[in-house]
């Protein structure tokens, strides 16, 4: 399989490169923004580790550009815990992300992550539905009173977990095992900013149940119905 690094840190660049490699996938590694746009278009990798902040293009233009052509995914790397920059890259089509610094064996489960999602075969039972919500997992394409929704590979799968257990409480371990393939604890925030999204993504109306409600000291479940 094949992954892109866009990252102008060599050092770090090169640290990537060789984790990747040993795990057996073809790398490239690219400086600058426009040189990835150019080469997701030709090369067509499986996956894209894409640095934040780059010498000609911030990462968020590099996801805009490629998300015009390609639904390659994206994890994006930034040196800031910053939950607004992380949350409108994700809105942008970034599939997960990690922070720096990070060590190499998180990153390695994120891509690990990731491409597992991307490559499941969707599940064959029928569309599922709560309230104005309807999931279809063969097309995995979720509707929401007629109209699509914009979901990544990440929210898709929250929210499927999610409605073929209405009414459950679903515990952070539990989602954080099927999602990331990692405790709760290695995954930092990441689970609360992908629920933030999606949360968004739905549409909560504050004079209406919630779709996705909080279970303190547990996890989440699909609100009343």
């Amino acid at each position: 399989m094949r992954v892109l690094i866009v990252e102008d840190d060599e050092s770090i660049a090169l640290i990537e490169q060789k984790a990747l490699e040993i795990e057996g996938f073809e790398v490239r590694v690219h400086a600058s923004g426009a040189e990835a746009v150019e080469t997701i278009a030709s090369w067509a990798p499986d996956l894209v580790v894409l640095d934040q902040r780059l010498p000609d293009m911030d990462g968020r233009e590099v996801l805009r550009s490629v998300r015009l052509t390609s639904y390659v995914p994206v994890v994006i790397v930034t040196a800031l815990d910053d939950e607004a920059l992380i949350v409108e890259s994700l809105d942008l089509g970034a599939d997960d992300y990690v922070v720096k610094p990070f060590k190499i064996p998180e990153l390695m489960a994120r891509v690990r992550a990731v491409l597992r999602r991307t490559a499941v075969i969707p599940e064959r039972d029928g569309p599922i539905s709560y309230r104005d919500i309807t999931m279809d997992d063969r097309a995995r394409r979720v509707t929401k009173a007629g109209v699509e929704l914009a979901l990544t590979r990440i929210e898709f799968d929250i929210l499927r977990l999610l409605m073929r257990r209405p009414g459950d409480a679903v515990d952070r371990e539990e989602i954080a095992g099927v999602i990331w393939n990692m405790p709760a604890a290695r995954i930092g925030k990441s689970l609360d900013v992908h629920m933030s999204v999606l949360r968004k993504k739905l549409g909560d109306d504050p004079k209406a149940p919630s779709y996705i409600e909080t279970v303190r000291g547990v996890g989440f479940r699909m609100g009343e119905s």
